[in-house]
């Protein structure tokens, strides 16, 4: 399997996820130490503590939200590779390239993936998630979990979009989406009622190994890949010298 990934772009956003991390924590510390400070001092010290705390605290959620798919090792891409890539030997995977954030070219059509690092109990019914077992992480620790099936059909969307205006030829094309979960030990993982396929890392593997697609026609894919390897003109070219 080719990988072409944005490793600049991965390279900025982890160090912005460091310095948000660093100003947030600043930013609470500051709003505790007006806490304890004395009233008679200051005259809005109440109106500084709020607003120190609340850029404090949506700070560490910005920031939670980039370490995780940043900074974090394994990152869920790289998860999400080693699941994929024994059996999409044939397939180039496209991280951070492209409308949908993972993109997987095959010459049997397309899949965009959504990955998600919750824990946690976690269950779907139709297009209906719930997250429990997580108290206070919630709101402190861990990005929320979102509606991941709605989350998912806004990036095919925005891949059809891409395709529609840089491959006008192909008048339509299959595209596959799926829910990953990156995260270790994922015990309470129930969403075999999800509708669209959702399942932890270590099982997408057998997933796809089961999926049996028609092939594109050779010059549907062909044009696919070369609009998408535009997207990534100097990973391709980087990639063929690796060969």
């Amino acid at each position: 399997m080719v990988i072409f990934r944005d490793e600049e772009r991965i390279a900025r956003m982890g160090r912005t996820a460091k310095i948000v991390n660093f100003v947030g924590l600043g930013a609470l510390i500051i709003g505790f130490i007006l806490a304890f400070t004395n009233l008679e001092s200051f005259s809005n010290l109440v109106l500084y503590q709020l607003v120190a705390l609340g850029v404090g605290w949506l700070l560490s959620q910005i920031g939670i939200y980039l370490t995780h798919r940043y900074l974090r090792q394994p990152r869920p891409d790289q998860v999400l590779d080693d699941a994929v890539k024994k059996v999409a030997r044939n397939g180039r995977m496209y991280h951070f390239l492209l409308p949908a954030p993972h993109v997987l070219l095959t010459p049997e059509g397309i899949i965009v993936f959504n990955l998600k690092y919750q824990g946690g109990q976690i269950s779907a019914h139709g297009d209906k998630w719930k997250q429990r077992g997580v108290g206070m992480r919630k709101i402190f620790g861990q990005e929320g979990l979102g509606n991941p099936s709605r989350e998912v059909e806004a990036m095919v969307q925005a891949l059809a979009n891409f395709i529609r205006k840089n491959v006008p030829s192909i008048e339509e094309v299959p595209i596959g989406a799926m829910i990953v979960f990156t995260t270790k030990g994922v015990k309470d993982l129930d969403v075999d009622e999800s509708n669209i396929p959702a399942m932890h890392a270590t099982k997408v593997k057998g997933f796809l190994r089961q999926k049996k697609r028609e092939p594109l026609p050779q010059a549907d894919y062909d044009a696919l890949r070369a609009a998408f390897d535009a997207q990534a003109a100097n990973l391709v070219e980087e990639q063929a010298n690796d060969e």
